[in-house]
């Protein structure tokens, strides 16, 4: 079976960007050729609204038989708001919190960001897992494009 990725709005934008592309477009053609299911959200959408015309292609050039989509629903935002009732991260964080709670209610076996503030960060990851336990959801691996790399094996 396929792994599920959650992919933030920052790793759209990464694939443009000169210091995170060395990382963000291997990932990105992994996904083209189908290795992995993309989880999509409204959020993501939402932010992407807002977004240039290239990063926006970029959306539209993942294949829809790869991506499943997902819509906020209340048991996601009880568990962003717990987030941040918790003292995770601030309330204007609520978006960033949104992303992990519908990435851990919809069982990804990763959400990537490039968000080393709020999302890609040891002592956020624990605050987020240690809640999403406490409500009796698994833990979320929390990683960046950089650890999706693949290497030539030489032995």
């Amino acid at each position: 079976m396929k792994q599920r990725l959650y992919i933030d709005t920052s790793v759209f934008g990464g694939y443009f960007d000169e210091e995170f592309s060395e990382y963000t477009i291997p990932l990105f053609e992994r996904l083209l050729n189908g290795e992995f299911k993309l989880l999509f959200s409204t959020v993501t959408q939402d932010e992407l609204n807002t977004a240039p015309e290239r990063v926006k292609k970029l959306v539209t050039s993942l294949k829809v038989d790869n991506t499943e989509f997902m819509e906020i629903n209340d048991e996601a935002v009880e568990l962003a708001t717990n987030y941040i009732e918790e003292k995770v991260v601030g309330q204007t964080s609520f978006a960033d919190c949104l992303h992990i709670a519908l990435a851990t209610i919809n069982r990804a076996d990763y959400l990537i960001s490039w968000n080393f503030k709020h999302i890609v960060n040891v002592q956020r990851i624990r605050g987020y897992n240690a809640i999403n336990i406490k409500n009796g959801y698994k833990e979320l691996e929390i990683r960046s494009p950089r650890d999706f790399m693949t290497y030539e094996d030489n032995n």
